[in-house]
């Protein structure tokens, strides 16, 4: 029996390397040689929780979580009736196409492994084909990227609007990139870490805002002139919100300071319930958005990523050999040591 080395959730906080038999492609699936997969908040919440539910309807003991869901990889090993695939294509892979289970979120394979089973394999559906000048590790932004996209198309933010994303970290920060190549006539990014705000600038952001130093209500009126709420009170002209910050604070700063008419787009999780302002809402005719996933994006990101791929390769903080997989995930698990970590494996 062929084995392979698969990193699982090993208890609260943390994570084990362990060996575990390597899939044997069927007639419709293929074997994908990992070459890079990210780390993601998902995979910090199982390391936090040690684990999931056997059966998270019903709550229950806590399972190993085969980990890793933003995987970049190469084919080695086709089936017989998959069409439009062969050994040495480059793929990024749809975690949720997968008939076992959404890889590294509860189902029966995890991306942070050396080989990974797509089954039913299919372009387009489950995985994209990407050539050769984007490195594996940018690749394997495709997921993230996708979520990114969704909370931008949820905004239907139009060029001649303002936008403002709170956090920026790489949800963030990826939102940012996708609503300058929509053409939005102005972002702003808010954080409280001079060091990310810095990486917006780079990607692409026109204005940035430390919220630990800078009053944001007042800083955005500057950046995006006066405008005014149903009673004509004084608000900033700011069309379009995004939260991916997570904090109550982000929700509760714009429900009180939307113009007529604005647009909040939730694509964080929040942290901890929050008290609603409905009165403010109500003020404002602030439309809130809930962006969850991506029904439709995770391979119309693809193409973009692959000809922007030097713009989004500076959301990666750290590139961590899979050697050193439990190191990359106790940075990912330790507030502000890392943004955006991608394991790394060996060709």
């Amino acid at each position: 029996m062929a084995t392979m080395k698969s990193v699982r959730t090993a208890g609260v906080g943390e994570v084990e390397v362990v060996d575990v038999e390597r899939p044997e492609p069927g007639p419709k699936d293929v074997l994908v040689k990992i070459r890079a997969c990210g780390i993601c908040g998902t995979d910090v919440t199982f390391l936090h929780m040690g684990g999931m539910p056997a059966r998270a309807h019903l709550g229950g003991d806590l399972v190993p979580v085969a980990l890793g869901h933003e995987p970049a990889g190469e084919i080695v090993a086709v089936g017989a009736e998959v069409a439009g695939l062969k050994a040495g294509d480059r793929v990024v892979v749809d975690p949720q196409a997968a008939p076992t289970g959404i890889i590294g979120c509860g189902g029966r394979y995890g991306a942070m492994s050396e080989y990974l089973l797509v089954e039913n394999a299919e372009v387009g559906r489950s995985v994209a084909v990407f050539p050769d000048t984007v490195p594996f590790e940018v690749a394997s932004l495709n997921e993230p990227m996708a979520v990114a996209l969704h909370c931008v198309n949820r905004s239907a933010a139009r060029p001649q609007d303002k936008a403002v994303v709170f956090g920026a970290g790489p949800i963030g920060l990826g939102a940012a990139i996708w609503l300058k190549l929509r053409g939005v006539e102005h972002v702003v990014v808010v954080d409280i870490l001079p060091g990310r705000l810095e990486k917006a600038l780079a990607v692409g952001a026109d204005a940035v805002i430390d919220s630990a130093e800078e009053d944001v209500v007042a800083r955005l009126t500057e950046l995006h002139g006066p405008g005014a709420n149903a009673l004509g009170q004084p608000r900033p002209g700011t069309d379009v919100y995004i939260d991916a910050a997570g904090a109550a604070a982000v929700f509760n700063t714009v429900v009180a300071s939307a113009k007529w008419g604005a647009k909040l787009v939730m694509v964080a999780v929040q942290k901890e319930g929050s008290e609603i302002d409905l009165g403010g809402m109500l003020r404002s005719e602030l439309t809130l958005v809930a962006s969850q996933g991506y029904p439709t994006e995770i391979f119309e990101v693809t193409p973009q990523l692959v000809e922007h791929h030097e713009r989004f390769a500076q959301l990666i903080s750290h590139r961590v050999p899979f050697s050193a997989a439990e190191r990359a995930f106790e940075l990912a698990r330790t507030p502000g040591a890392g943004e955006k970590i991608v394991v790394t494996f060996d060709a």
